[in-house]
């Protein structure tokens, strides 16, 4: 029973690791203004210092809204493996059940395993519609027969959510689709 629950701990904490490695992956670099020029007059230093701080000041709106969307995109993904892991927990204990028949220890197996494949075709989809069509980011959100997919980045058009929908479709199979679309300008 330990050996499982270290099992379960193991592929949360992988999960994790990768959700946190795509998402410093996919996130944009920030820039440091605070190079120095050596052979500039005080007048340039002056003016530029003037440009500096307001380029610091739109910067520091920018990544802070910019943060804020990304965390509520991480704070989805999170609350979802937490939702996962809690039943992938409840599960396990069904399964190592030895008051239980055969069957239902088989179905609760059965269940495991559809989860966690759920849990690798979202992340997949995810990066796929990255890495493809160019998004910023991407959540995925698989239910048993429908598939919400919020995207944030270009424009909504219908070309490319019917691209999203084909993609969806091809890795999860018959399932409902629907595609949001979060624009740079939205904030939540």
């Amino acid at each position: 029973m330990m050996l499982k629950k270290q099992t379960v701990w193991l592929l949360t904490m992988l999960s994790l690791v990768v959700v946190l490695s795509v998402y410093y992956i996919t996130a944009e670099p920030t820039n440091n203004n605070n190079l120095a020029n050596v052979d500039v007059s005080k007048e340039e230093k002056a003016d530029s210092k003037k440009v500096t701080e307001k380029e610091k000041s739109s910067d520091t709106k920018n990544t802070t809204i910019t943060d804020a969307k990304n965390e509520v995109f991480e704070e989805i993904r999170l609350q979802m493996q937490d939702e996962r892991s809690k039943k992938l927990e409840q599960l396990e204990e069904v399964a190592g059940s030895t008051d239980l028949s055969a069957e239902e220890r088989s179905e609760a197996k059965d269940e495991m395993n559809r989860l966690q494949k759920i849990a690798e075709k979202e992340a997949f989809i995810e990066n796929l519609i990255i890495q493809t069509l160019g998004y910023e980011d991407a959540l995925v959100q698989a239910d048993e027969s429908e598939v919400l997919v919020t995207v944030k980045g270009e424009e909504p058009s219908k070309a490319k959510a019917n691209e999203i929908i084909k993609i969806v479709k091809k890795e999860m199979g018959n399932s409902s689709v629907t595609v949001a679309f979060q624009s740079e300008n939205e904030t939540k």
